[in-house]
């Protein structure tokens, strides 16, 4: 590159190609204003092209944080069926809980408590359990407008569009999901409460079954009864009298059976009612049997109902077998035929 002669154009550049000692040079001439507009030309498309590869690369990027937002999403919908399912186990568990409560109170006649006993102490609003249903507060996120989520007026459409849906459904998911913890909080703690009621009604069983357990209700012995419990005319002095038991003739040496569990405190012989045995059943509820041939238990033994303590006998004042059976509650004697339910 050269410039050219004093007869040539000083605002010019001139190009000359030598092609051989006998040939003749091409000679290609350029003038610097054509030349200026033409590196300008070229450094525009530079700049061109490396805005074109920023771009790119700032929506490559975009798409990948796209992505990132939408595997979220996905992690997000799988925490949200887990949560789902344990609502509702718990709603399951919780639902039984309460049936099962209130068989129990039915069947051991306790009464129900009331509303206000198990809500007093609590304060806030419930939160709902959704089933498929956002909720309100989801609701308002997503009539929020999308460039309050993702700002960028100058960003592409179709990005941005895509950048905003997949943080409003990640925001919705995590609404939800905060939504569902609320929800299974609530519903532990009213199966904590559920499962005090159930240990309560649990230990109000296992006191009534140990008094049922102790609560006389056969027959000690299998026979008719020959002088009830109350007044009487008396078979040996022929007058009017007390009688504090039950008398059930029966067979000589017929087996005495313990009408309901409970321990042995006394074998002894008394003159008038003979060989007896008494038990003690818990709860004050005591038991007599007099008039035995003969006791088969000791003092300390603990029987079963239906477990013979003796046989029967006439020992003592009496005018033949029979037994002479005796309740006591708290020390006061009871018609023992109220206790006898077979």
């Amino acid at each position: 590159m050269g410039q050219g002669n004093g007869t040539e154009d000083h605002d010019a550049y001139t190009v000359v190609i030598f092609r051989g000692s006998t040939a003749k040079p091409l000679r290609f001439s350029f003038s610097r204003k054509a030349v200026r507009n033409t590196l300008i030309g070229l450094a525009i498309l530079v700049l061109a092209d490396a805005l074109v590869i920023s771009h790119y690369l700032i929506r490559t990027n975009e798409v990948w944080e796209l992505a990132g937002f939408r595997a979220e999403a996905m992690s997000s919908r799988e925490q949200t069926a887990a949560f789902s399912t344990a609502v509702d186990d718990l709603k399951k568990r919780l639902t039984s809980m309460k049936e099962v409560n209130q068989r129990l109170r039915v069947m051991l006649g306790i009464e129900a408590p009331k509303a206000g006993d198990i809500a007093n102490g609590r304060g806030g609003e419930d939160a709902p359990l959704p089933e498929g249903k956002v909720t309100p507060a989801i609701e308002k996120i997503q009539k929020n407008d999308v460039s309050t989520l993702i700002p960028g007026p100058h960003e592409a459409a179709y990005a941005s569009d895509s950048l905003a849906a997949g943080s409003k459904v990640l925001t919705t998911e995590q609404e939800l999901i905060a939504s569902i913890k609320t929800g299974i909080e609530w519903l532990s703690k009213e199966a904590t409460v559920q499962e005090q009621l159930l240990q309560e009604l649990s230990l109000a069983a296992e006191q009534k079954s140990s008094r049922w357990a102790a609560t006389p209700s056969i027959w000690p012995v299998k026979g008719w009864v020959t002088s009830g419990f109350g007044p009487r005319v008396s078979p040996f002095t022929e007058k009017l009298a007390w009688h504090d038991g039950l008398d059930i003739g029966a067979a000589a040496n017929a087996p005495v059976q313990a009408p309901a569990q409970g321990r042995v405190t006394m074998v002894a012989f008394d003159p008038k009612l003979g060989n007896m045995v008494q038990l003690d059943h818990g709860f004050g509820i005591e038991t007599l049997y007099g008039h035995l041939a003969k006791s088969l238990v000791k003092e300390g033994q603990r029987v079963k109902r239906g477990e013979v303590v003796g046989l029967v006998g006439s020992s003592g004042l009496a005018t033949g077998p029979h037994l002479h059976y005796m309740i006591k509650i708290y020390g006061q004697t009871l018609d023992p035929v109220k206790y006898i339910l077979e």
